[in-house]
């Protein structure tokens, strides 16, 4: 058996190997992406978990695993942006009000559970903030107001 003589120039055979090459550089850079979203969502499912079993212990009402993660993601989201911050503050504070707009609006005195919540996403998702945010809790004015 014989092979054939080559026919076709090399100027054509170089763009295939251009192409392959460039197919095989995007496939090596998704492959890197999408290992790093798997290993960011484990971590997210990981401190979800956390933060289910740390709210069941606090006798609280526990949410759906899925909201923990699509909500808070593997670093808080919104929670821990920047939560003592004086515009984070004052949003929790405008919600520890008796419910009434305008003139009417006034603070309350709040039940003692009414930011545990908030203390448990700290503590879980970004735990460098939790002793500033906690000290500001302290100064609240709370007391067991709600029934159990």
């Amino acid at each position: 058996m014989s092979t054939p003589a080559e026919s076709q120039p090399r100027h054509e055979r170089r763009w295939i190997y251009i192409g392959a090459c460039v197919i095989l550089i995007a496939l090596g850079v998704w492959a890197v992406l999408a290992f790093s979203v798997v290993r960011e969502t484990a971590r997210a499912d990981e401190k979800a978990d956390q933060l289910i079993a740390a709210l069941e212990e606090a006798g609280a009402r526990t949410p759906d695993k899925d909201q923990v993660v699509r909500v808070l993601g593997e670093d808080g989201g919104a929670a821990c942006a920047n939560p003592n911050e004086a515009l984070s503050r004052a949003t929790l504070l405008a919600q520890l009000a008796n419910g009434a707009t305008g003139p009417g609006a006034r603070p309350v005195v709040a039940d003692s559970r009414v930011v545990q919540g908030q203390l448990l996403i700290i503590e879980i998702y970004c735990p460098e903030e939790l002793d500033e945010f906690r000290a500001f809790v302290e100064d609240l004015k709370t007391d067991e107001v709600a029934g159990t």
